[in-house]
């Protein structure tokens, strides 16, 4: 079978799967067999490809403490999971997930409902995420005069005067 169209002979390349064919213009190169596919068969289970385990990732999670380990080809989970318990790095109190420390909140602290206090920096889900929702203890009121900028210059000095604002007529 050719490749391309009458006038651009070397342009794409046919999808390799037995029962379509399809002149593609953008082909994928499979790792695995290194044949080429279209869009619709350029995954491993798209075209059934021979060689798809030699690539893919396979992870075995502990039961205790929830990490997870890779598992090589032609390893057992069950040996993988021995010796990682055996090796001291098994901690059962890790599998506990972080809770917001907020009385009678239940919800678990995950990376996208987590917000931290800017004032006491505990660390509560979004719906306690303000300091009147957690109890936080408020921020030290700054004097007057810090707060106006009087403390920031020196009292004799004088800033030039400001220009009159501009009115549109």
């Amino acid at each position: 079978m050719g490749r391309g169209t009458e006038a651009f002979p070397d342009l794409g390349e046919h999808c390799e799967q037995e029962d379509c064919s399809q002149l593609d213009f953008l082909p994928f190169t499979c790792d695995g067999c290194n044949k080429v596919f279209c869009l619709e068969h350029r995954t491993y289970r798209g075209h059934d490809c021979p060689n798809a385990e030699q690539h893919s990732r396979i992870v075995v999670v502990c039961e205790d403490c929830s990490m997870s380990m890779d598992k090589m080809a032609g390893e057992e989970a069950a040996a993988i999971l021995e010796r990682h318990r055996s090796s001291g790095s098994c901690d059962p109190a890790r599998k506990r997930k972080a809770k917001c420390p907020v009385k009678r909140c239940r919800e678990v602290l995950t990376f996208s409902n987590t917000s931290t206090c800017h004032v006491c920096k505990l660390r509560t889900c979004l719906r306690h995420r303000y300091a009147t929702d957690h109890g936080c203890k408020p921020l030290l009121r700054m004097p007057q005069a810090a707060r106006n900028g009087v403390a920031c210059r020196d009292k004799n000095s004088s800033l030039p005067p400001s220009p009159p604002s501009i009115r549109a007529y």
